[in-house]
């Protein structure tokens, strides 16, 4: 699947949301799913970078996007509910998530863990993409197919000594992911999840200080698979996760 090439009008006419769109990952799959025909909706929370990234898609000739400036941090029911309601009555439909942003808080022993970081982490790498595709799933349905795409770890797969909160998140995304692709199997949805692997990402940097990020994947380099994920190449994938650097 690795050898995956995306046909040049994959994703024309799909609105997709991409959280976390301002760097890393997330900015480099919107400007990917931009160049693929999609028409984006970048959230993030820092609103210069989203800028940054709508004037970019803009110049490169792709459909003019959307932002939604939004902390998932302090994020409440309310403010993922108006934003569906907003994207319903801008585009009518939703056609693909990626649940791209996410924090680190830090590495540490388990017995150093601080109660407000542990809650931050969950907050925004757990139940902000809960609570987001509750609201969107309305919107999603009426696309003619809905792919969510939660972005996952290898250490949400095998625990890891003082990943503490983050690892936890990723083991839970594993299970949140799972429980909707089954409850949804019978839909025109489907769930999946992305392990990056180790990438050259700001938060890899932070967690690796001393690691050569030369020597890693660049964003652009795994968006393979994301484009596999969001078109409708991938309709019969459902619950499953995959890696964007599978192993030879």
């Amino acid at each position: 699947m690795n050898t995956y090439k995306a046909p040049a009008s994959l994703l024309s006419n799909k609105v997709i949301l991409v959280t976390g769109a301002g760097d890393g990952i997330g900015k480099e799959a919107a400007l990917t799913f931009a160049r693929y025909g999609a028409t984006v909706i970048l959230l993030g929370k820092t609103t210069s970078k989203l800028t940054a990234v709508y004037d970019e898609i803009c110049t490169k000739g792709g459909s003019e996007p959307a932002i939604i400036p939004l902390d998932l941090k302090g994020a409440s029911q309310k403010n993922y509910q108006d934003m569906a309601a907003s994207i319903e009555s801008e585009f009518g439909r939703l056609d693909g998530i990626l649940h791209n942003a996410g924090i680190l808080g830090g590495l540490a022993p388990f017995e150093h863990i601080k109660q407000d970081i542990w809650n931050d982490i969950l907050q925004v790498n757990l139940t902000g993409p809960m609570l987001l595709t509750q609201a969107l799933l309305p919107v999603l349905r009426k696309a003619d197919h809905g792919s969510i795409v939660f972005t996952s770890s290898g250490v949400g797969r095998q625990g890891k000594a003082y990943w503490g909160g983050y690892a936890v998140s990723k083991f839970a995304t594993e299970g949140l992911m799972q429980t909707l692709a089954d409850e949804f199997s019978e839909s025109s949805i489907r769930v999946n999840c992305i392990n990056p692997g180790a990438t050259r990402t700001t938060m890899r940097a932070r967690a690796y200080p001393a690691e050569n990020s030369q020597l890693l994947k660049t964003p652009a380099d795994l968006m393979w698979l994301y484009l596999y994920l969001m078109g409708d190449d991938s309709l019969e994938i459902n619950g499953q996760s995959l890696d964007a650097q599978p192993k030879p």
